[in-house]
């Protein structure tokens, strides 16, 4: 039977660990699948503690110490990490990125006899300075193979050293169709703790509270905006106090949910008419994936993204996308859905369906355990 251990900093997060049940249950009893993440962990904002293993999971779960965890770049596992994977491993999956200094341990920690594959988010092609070029010439070296989270990580990694010379697959993170889907009793119990009647269209944001994901577009293109609307914010970050100044002549047109927990998501989606995803390009930065816009899929809501990194990829024709900073194109888009039911129904119609066409775990899972089980295969 192949064994797979598989670790991440953002398996802290249960629904993170979701597309690992998948990969559990599509292995069904032909794999071992075991799942390392840390037992506490500093998050983007705040101090997170594992979350419990589900009882019915599929896969075992182990909490291990972590140092330096305020910097992702320079934290490090304990040592209990090193004696887990001289358990003869089959594959040792690191969901960590190469250039990180807890990826170039992994990669020292893997026994020969075991493959190791990496999992990246990079749709950037950066020359990092020292130490972090040399921890990520090290650890892709070792690899025996990339996951590319997405077409622009595939484009900027593949042809650059130290890539190019290893295997690498694109498979698109997913949706738990489980967890997300759409539910008109979810929808009446968010909006009555809202105080929002149903006639009036919500506008829905999702995500981290900063400038690169388009909140100041966002609110210019709000004020502009005709048609009547609200506005539910969710999510946490820096531009919180920004955000509230704003919202603050709107009144009880805007609210902003700072300590939605991770299973909580789905409800708050439910309660959006329309979720837009305003992601704003920097010289370091550009959208990965927009992972808010499969969960807005599944859930039956209309989306509205910009043109930023895979943003438009991962729409394709189900949804609405705007040039990044073309704000009368922004205002044009929000009022369009959420004056004209029947427009924005169908493309929540084309949502749902892409989501359970291409993103829905099960999927995934199935190219996961096919690329794992390539790997598995070559000589070490």
């Amino acid at each position: 039977m192949p064994r797979l251990i598989s670790i991440s900093h953002s398996y802290v997060v249960g629904m993170n660990r979701r597309v690992l049940e998948a990969i559990s249950r599509e292995g069904g009893k032909k794999w071992e699948v075991v799942a390392v993440t840390p037992g506490s962990y500093h998050a983007d904002f705040r101090w997170m503690r594992a979350d419990p293993a589900s009882p019915d999971a599929h896969f075992r779960l182990e909490t291990v110490p972590v140092v330096f965890s305020r910097s992702p770049h320079l934290f490090l596992y304990g040592a209990r990490l090193r004696g887990l994977l001289r358990s003869k491993f089959d594959i040792v999956h690191a969901w960590e990125e190469p250039y990180v200094l807890a990826a170039a341990q992994i990669a020292a920690w893997t026994p020969a006899s075991s493959a190791l594959v990496f999992s990246s988010f990079q749709n950037i092609g950066k020359n990092y300075p020292p130490p972090f070029r040399q921890l990520q010439t090290f650890a892709v070296r070792r690899s025996s193979g990339i996951i590319a989270w997405s077409e622009t990580v595939s484009e900027a990694l593949s042809s650059r050293a130290p890539y190019k010379d290893r295997p690498m697959r694109v498979i698109t993170p997913g949706v738990d169709l489980e967890r997300f889907s759409p539910r008109a009793g979810e929808r009446i119990r968010a909006r009555e703790e809202l105080g929002w009647e149903e006639r009036v269209p919500v506008v829905g944001y999702l995500g981290r509270f900063v400038e690169e994901k388009g909140l100041p577009m966002l609110m210019q293109a709000l004020d502009r905006l005709r048609a009547p609307w609200r506005a539910l914010f969710v999510g946490a970050g820096p531009l919180e106090p920004q955000l509230r100044r704003w919202a603050q002549p709107y009144e009880e047109r805007v609210r902003l949910l700072t300590t939605v927990k991770h299973d909580e998501v789905p409800r708050y989606l439910n309660a959006m008419d329309v979720l837009v995803a305003p992601s704003q390009t920097r010289t370091n930065w550009r959208e990965q994936f927009g992972r808010m816009i499969v969960e807005a899929f599944a859930t039956g809501v209309a989306v509205i993204g910009s043109s930023s990194g895979e943003i438009p990829r991962t729409i394709g024709d189900a949804g609405i996308v705007v040039e990044e900073k073309d704000l009368e194109g922004w205002v044009n888009a929000i009022e369009r859905l959420i004056s004209d039911d029947n427009l924005r129904e169908g493309y929540a119609r084309k949502g749902l369906a892409r989501a359970r066409t291409q993103f829905d775990f099960s999927m995934i899972a199935r190219k996961h355990l096919d690329f794992f089980d390539t790997v598995a295969r070559q000589p070490n």
